[in-house]
């Protein structure tokens, strides 16, 4: 069983910035292809960027492209997600998935491990 911890999220004005991570309890968190997704109340499930185990290629939804930046660290198990120019509709519970197929994955279903959410709101 893969236990996946996000940590990072919380309360912050429009334009600023935050840092997600995804810590992984399985030093096998190389071999998994890595995602995060968001979910704002009354809304389905979003893909926003994923990560590629194999190749270290990267997908990213539209709606997120130049101002989020996924990345991940191996070495210390953990996944992050660099968020820039927030703004009021970023406001969701951010999750990180994992998989262990190659490439990108950018839909929900194909992600069999999730972490439980962090909160991220931006307000003024």
């Amino acid at each position: 069983q893969v236990t996946l911890v996000e940590s990072g999220g919380g309360l912050v004005q429009p334009g600023d910035s935050l840092r997600l991570a995804c810590r992984s309890s399985e030093d096998t968190f190389s071999t998994y292809t890595m995602g995060w997704f968001r979910q704002a109340p009354g809304k389905e499930r979003e893909f926003l960027a994923s990560i590629s185990y194999k190749t270290f290629s990267r997908a990213y939804a539209d709606s997120v492209a130049g101002r989020f930046i996924v990345s991940r660290d191996n070495a210390k198990n953990t996944l992050y997600l660099r968020m820039t120019n927030l703004r009021a509709e970023d406001t969701a519970v951010y999750y990180c998935a994992g998989t262990f197929k190659e490439e990108t994955v950018t839909t929900s279903d194909d992600n069999p491990y999730w972490g439980q959410g962090t909160q991220v709101t931006v307000s003024s």
